[in-house]
């Protein structure tokens, strides 16, 4: 039987969704991730057709909404395929309608986003081959839509970007499909190697993505058991000879001083538990932690974006796979919001309620894509 103790003064339902999720799924009603969803899915998306042709299809079978321009084209367009964040649980096309919007009207090209089925219904990684199955589809039947297929974007926000990243990182080796003209990863999650960095430990309490949520959600897309939480945090997964491998990329020296004036102190080292490593192990795959790829990958990734948020716990993987990809040879644009969080995209052309930072960093990425 559990009992749930609220602050006094407290009642449930003037708590966040959040919260109240955690209590629904301690008391067994339904999953945290279940409310969140219900919450998010109320925020209604745009109904304004004036300036694009709308399209709900399958791409071999896999959810997909197309935005073309309705602005007349001398050739064919740009494509962006745009995957969206959510840890792998959360997340719809409808609730991007906007985000999709402002990329296809601002850019004047074709958008493509993908309803890449969710966790834990649909287990990882599975969201990974819906976005991969939707981008091949889409390569090989670009003019179709009037796309150039040597002009095709992939752009994720979020767990997004970690799909995004993941995605590029598996089609340099396909050489029956045209390479893709860039990659725009914003604020990506894309290592879960260290969560002692320094934008952990500066921006852990900062909303709306908290250090310990982040592994919690982590966990939940990967079906693994929540008890796992405090040796993760820790370092204590990371056995000695990765540790000493993935040095060289995840080193807080490789991160610039700038970002370690607010705050940053060396972890003490994590005692290691192969148990932890075997139950834990998925957390190293590079299709759920990009930045762990091989050189011999990264050298042949795609001109890249990347947006970073300076109140954002995941800061500092934009910045470690920003130097990666640049000692790589692969060029880079970095636009980093001084004023930014995770999540500051989200409400892009709310009017009041849309955050300046998000419309300055997607004003960026649209001139990023019409310099392609």
């Amino acid at each position: 039987v559990w009992i749930i103790q609220l602050p006094k003064g407290t009642n449930f339902w003037s708590l966040s969704p959040y919260k109240q999720g955690r209590i629904l799924e301690k008391l067994g009603i339904c999953k945290e991730v279940y409310l969140i969803r219900t919450f998010l899915y109320g925020i209604p998306p745009w109904k304004d057709n004036a300036n694009l042709f709308i399209e709900d299809l399958k791409f071999a079978k896999v959810s997909v909404r197309v935005y073309h321009p309705k602005v007349p084209s001398a050739g064919r367009r740009r494509g962006v395929l745009y995957l969206h964040g959510g840890i792998g649980q959360i997340g719809s096309i409808s609730m991007y309608e906007r985000v999709c919007r402002f990329i296809a009207r601002r850019s004047n090209s074709v958008v493509v986003c993908v309803g890449y089925r969710l966790a834990p219904e649909h287990p990882y990684p599975t969201q990974f081959l819906d976005c991969l199955t939707a981008t091949v589809h889409f390569m090989t039947t670009a003019e179709d839509y009037g796309v150039d297929p040597t002009r095709i974007i992939i752009c994720g926000d979020s767990s997004g970007g970690t799909l995004a990243a993941a995605v590029c990182q598996t089609l340099v080796s396909r050489t029956d499909l045209p390479k893709a003209r860039a990659q725009i990863l914003l604020y990506p999650f894309l290592q879960a190697v260290d969560f002692n960095l320094p934008s952990y430990q500066q921006n852990g309490s900062v909303p709306f993505l908290l250090k310990k949520r982040t592994i919690t959600l982590g966990m939940q897309y990967l079906s693994q058991d929540l008890s796992l939480m405090k040796g993760i945090l820790e370092g204590s997964h990371v056995p000695e000879d990765l540790k000493l491998k993935f040095s060289k990329w995840l080193s807080p020296d490789n991160i610039p001083m700038e970002f370690k004036i607010r705050g940053y102190k060396p972890p003490a080292s994590a005692t290691y538990s192969e148990e932890l490593y075997t139950l834990a192990k998925q957390v190293f795959e590079t299709t759920f932690s990009p930045l762990l790829a091989e050189d011999a990958i990264v050298r042949q990734l795609p001109e890249t974006f990347i947006l970073t948020c300076e109140y954002d716990v995941i800061r500092d993987d934009g910045l470690l796979y920003k130097k990666r990809l640049e000692d790589n040879g692969i060029p880079v644009t970095w636009y980093h919001l001084e004023d930014g969080f995770h999540g500051a995209l989200f409400l892009i052309d709310y009017g009041y309620i849309s955050f300046p930072c998000g419309k300055r960093a997607m004003e960026n990425v649209v001139n990023f894509i019409k310099d392609l």
